[in-house]
Parts: C-alpha cells; sequence; structure tokens
C-alpha cells in the first residue's frame, strides 16, 4: 500500500470522528454553532474518502471491492453520503450524529485490517462491476437511513405519549419531519438502487453468459426493489402517513438484511466472487 494511501486511511476515521463530535456537539448543547461549518466538515470528510477509493483503484488496478474490509470502507462513505444528500435536500441538520457514528464505526474496522489481496480474480477488476456495487451500496446506505429516522420517529413517538419532554423532544425534528427524513432517504436508496441493477444488467450478460435470473441474489435485490417500490408510491399516490410509512420502512430494512445475509452466506450464487 503506497504512502498516500496509508496516510489518507489513518486521517479518514479521525475526519468521521471529528465530524461527529461537531454535530453531536450541536445537538447536545441546542447552540447551533457550527450550523454551517459541520456541513463543510462533512463535505471534506466525504471529498478526501473519494480521493481515498479512486486511489486505491488506480493503484491497485481495481475497484475497492475484493474483500470485506474494502466493502466496509464503501459503506463508511456510502452512509454519510446518503445523508449528505439528504441534509442538501432538506436542509435539516440536527439528525446528523446518529448517522454518521455508523460510518465511524465501519472506517475504523476497515482502517485497522485493510490490507491489498495478494491475489484479485480478473472479474474483480472490472470497473463496470466496481459502479455495479458502489451503487448498490449506496442504495442499501439509503435504506438503512431511513430506518434509523424511522427507529427515531418510535423513541419520538414513544417519548410524546409518556409526557417525557427531555434531549430527545428538545433536538429532534417533529415527526411529521422524521416522517419526510425517513421518507426521502428509502428514495435516494430507491433511486440509487435502480441505478445498481440498471449496471448489473447491462455487465451481466457480459461477466456471465449463462447466468440464471433464478439466482437468489438477483431474487433478492429485485425483491427489496419491488417492495421499496410499492411503499414509495402508496406514500406518494395513497394516503400512507405518520407510523405505518416508518414501520414499512423498518419492516423494509429487515427484510433487505436478511436477504442479503440469506443470499452471501446460505445459498450459491454466481455472485460470489471471494
Amino acid at each position: 500500500m503506497n504512502s498516500t494511501i496509508t496516510i489518507i486511511n489513518i486521517l479518514l476515521p479521525v475526519l468521521y470522528v471529528c465530524t461527529f463530535g461537531i454535530y453531536a456537539y450541536d445537538f447536545w448543547k441546542g447552540e447551533k454553532k457550527f450550523t454551517n461549518s459541520k456541513r463543510v466538515f462533512l463535505f471534506i470528510t466525504l471529498l478526501l474518502h473519494v480521493v481515498y477509493l479512486l486511489s486505491r483503484t488506480v493503484s491497485f488496478n481495481h475497484p475497492p471491492i475484493t474483500n470485506v474490509f474494502e466493502i466496509f470502507t464503501i459503506l463508511a462513505f456510502s452512509i454519510s453520503f446518503s445523508y449528505f444528500i439528504l441534509e442538501l435536500v432538506t436542509d435539516i441538520r440536527g439528525t446528523g450524529p446518529f448517522i454518521i457514528i455508523i460510518s465511524i464505526i465501519f472506517q475504523i474496522i476497515s482502517s485497522l485490517f485493510i490490507k491489498e489481496s495478494p491475489v484479485v480474480k480478473d472479474i474483480l477488476r472490472s470497473n463496470l462491476l466496481g459502479l455495479h456495487v458502489f451503487g448498490a451500496l449506496i442504495g442499501y446506505s439509503g435504506i438503512t437511513v431511513s430506518a434509523v429516522y424511522g427507529f427515531l420517529y418510535l423513541t419520538l413517538y414513544k417519548d410524546i405519549k409518556l409526557n417525557k419532554f427531555g434531549l430527545i423532544f428538545n433536538r429532534l425534528p417533529n415527526l411529521e419531519v422524521l416522517e419526510t427524513l425517513s421518507y426521502y432517504s428509502a428514495v435516494i436508496g430507491f433511486i440509487l438502487l435502480t441505478f445498481a441493477i440498471i449496471i448489473g444488467i447491462i455487465w451481466l450478460p457480459r461477466a456471465f453468459p449463462k447466468y440464471s435470473f433464478a439466482d437468489p441474489k438477483l431474487i433478492g435485490t429485485f425483491s427489496v426493489w419491488i417492495l421499496y417500490g410499492i411503499g414509495i408510491l402508496s406514500k406518494t399516490f395513497g394516503k400512507w402517513r405518520g407510523k405505518k410509512v416508518v414501520l414499512f420502512s423498518i419492516a423494509g430494512f429487515v427484510i433487505a438484511i436478511l436477504s442479503t445475509m440469506f443470499t452471501n452466506f446460505l445459498s450459491s450464487s454466481f455472485h460470489s466472487f471471494y
């Protein structure tokens, strides 16, 4: 691993922790001293993370998707990137600590254990595959962020019901805003998952001329995509509101996780490259 990549690998967890600290301070104190600077910190962290991912791709001649610790650093980026897009769209900046802390966990684990694989299969050197994996991971990250807002909604809902008006009540946006954030996150996830599926459809016949649509990974991914598509349409054109929306979001997230675990660990698939 060259010196630039090594340095950035060390810097990234530090930057994520600093960004989390600024967001957490504003949330805890409620003073909004860093309203603008915390977004700048997050942007700088994400920008450096992009440089890191591109540097690994160029230096090692393959996208960073060849082992679990490379996937973890993409997940760290994807989750905070999904939140960053959401913050730009909504201009609501008070919920960052609950999202960025997930990126910290993934990035610390990745930075501690990541290394270059001595042998990389030729298929993993495909940049089109890299785009497919990036799109899928960012899509699933949007789904994860949506579920986090769903849990925050339920926490605030419970506190209001119990007449507990503490820090959570004072700092979190109201229930309607949390529902909107959960919905927008799901939309972001759905769009990026759609992008990943389109790239996969283009790449798949080239890599596997004899592929089958009965592959468990394809079935699982399409099932999650259809599920969220139905949920988004029901919210947009139907009468789904409030608790029903966030419960659907959480249920969809659980189904996505279970589907991923089943297709990755309990079934055989041509997606198993490692």
